[in-house]
């Protein structure tokens, strides 16, 4: 049983008029059984909780940055008529607001309340208990009870970079629509012939054809469709590291979502693994439209776990997964250290069977701090960061030296980064 605010004002009002009118113990009897004649015709009156049914829809999906409402329906199937208070609890994550409602429901009917949720951070929200206190007609006395209705939100990743994708996707229709490429090799798909003009690579001749013309042909290639493109996500513990306002893995599944996007559009196949010392998601076989969404779903829930990566497991499992000759994008970090011993020694094995291109989001405040020099504090932040800078070119430099492409920048500019490199793969014939 819960009493509310009405009671004490009632009850206050009583002992105001046993004060001043019947001030004797026969006054205070007839108040007070007053009183608790008002709470029982309340509490006989109160609506059943039992006859009320909740329900909520199981999933509800919202971008980072954006507000969902949830619905909860309340049917009443009892003879009485429902009244008082319903809270739609959920975590404070959720941000949830005006998850306090006013509940007047008659028999037989179904009352919608809705709570507006505003995600802080990706991933699910489950939802808590919904509680729900019922009051009698005089608003004196009722009831209280909490019910478990199963509910989440998903907070998919902001994705901001999508502003990027129709640009870059009418850049790469422009690029398949002349003939990109005039090397033969790996790759390459044959387009059509055309007349021999200085500077053609004597190899692309077609003599068979030029024996039928007048004038000497050459092949022409354009990148091929249906290309393999992998991209791994390294989730251990370099990817909690802070750059910008997020976190190393939030810009790498930002910079992931736009390359998706480009590869889907081009005809490639997209596969998606997060790793770090186990699988931890996983996209393969999805195409077409429903490739972006596949890919926020699968990586809304995946935050950094606090481990050193596998970097041998990381490649086995890469290997496993891609069969055939593939672009194998890796979002990992270019720390030196992290570099030496976690990606120098596996490389070899992956570069020998797949192109493979490291992608690494920089911290911005270190270049800043590189470039100013105001005070004597500022001349030792930018030493520091030169250092760091330095550090990270030989790094850069020498995984070049073995084959492996690298694209490196801050947070805000690495989706279009990542996205101008595959442009380029494709443009050179590599893809």
């Amino acid at each position: 049983m819960v009493v509310t605010g009405r009671l004490v004002a009632v009850a206050a009002l009583g002992a105001v008029l046993v004060a001043v009118v019947l001030h004797d113990w026969v006054g205070v009897a007839v108040v007070s059984g007053l009183l608790c004649a008002a709470v029982l015709i309340d509490l006989g009156s109160v609506a059943r909780a039992r006859d009320l049914t909740l329900s909520r829809t199981a999933l509800t999906v919202v971008r980072l940055g954006h507000s969902a409402e949830i619905e909860l329906t309340v049917v009443n199937t009892g003879a009485r008529h429902a009244r008082g208070y319903l809270w739609d609890d959920w975590p404070d994550s959720a941000r949830g607001t005006r998850h306090a409602h006013r509940l007047d429901s008659a028999p037989n009917t179904k009352v919608r309340l809705r709570t507006t949720l505003t995600p802080t951070y990706r991933g699910d929200r489950v939802a808590g208990p919904v509680t729900v206190r019922l009051l009698g007609p005089l608003g004196l006395a009722g009831r209280q009870t909490r019910r478990t209705v199963s509910a989440r939100v998903r907070a998919l990743p902001a994705f901001r970079s999508e502003r990027l994708l129709r640009s870059k996707v009418k850049r790469l229709q422009h690029l398949e629509g002349r003939n990109v490429a005039n090397t033969r090799g790996q790759g390459s798909e044959f387009d059509s012939f055309r007349e021999y003009v200085a500077g053609d690579d004597v190899r692309s001749i077609d003599w068979r054809a030029t024996a039928r013309a007048t004038d000497v042909l050459v092949r022409t290639w354009r990148p091929e469709r249906n290309r393999n493109v992998l991209m791994v996500l390294d989730t251990g513990r370099t990817s909690a590291g802070r750059v910008g306002e997020g976190t190393r893995l939030d810009a790498s599944i930002e910079a992931a979502l736009l390359l998706g996007g480009i590869a889907a559009a081009a005809g490639d196949s997209v596969d998606l693994l997060a790793f770090d010392r186990e699988v931890r998601s996983e996209v393969r076989g999805i195409a077409g439209r429903r490739l972006q969404m596949g890919l926020m779903h699968a990586m809304a829930g995946i935050t950094p776990a606090l481990v050193d990566t596998d970097s041998a497991g990381l490649v086995r499992a890469t290997l496993q997964r891609a069969r055939r000759r593939s672009l194998v994008v890796w979002f990992t970090t270019l720390d030196g250290a992290a570099v030496e011993e976690n990606l120098l020694p596996v490389l070899p094995v992956l570069a020998q069977r797949h192109r493979v291109l490291i992608v690494s989001a920089t911290d911005p405040d270190i270049v800043r701090a590189a470039s100013r020099r105001t005070t004597l504090s500022d001349l030792y932040h930018a030493a520091a960061a030169e250092s760091v800078l330095a550090e990270r070119a030989l790094v850069q430099e020498a995984l070049r030296r073995r084959g492996v492409a690298v694209v490196a920048a801050g947070p805000a500019q690495l989706p279009e980064a990542l996205a101008d490199e595959y442009l380029e793969l494709k443009q050179s014939g590599a893809m």
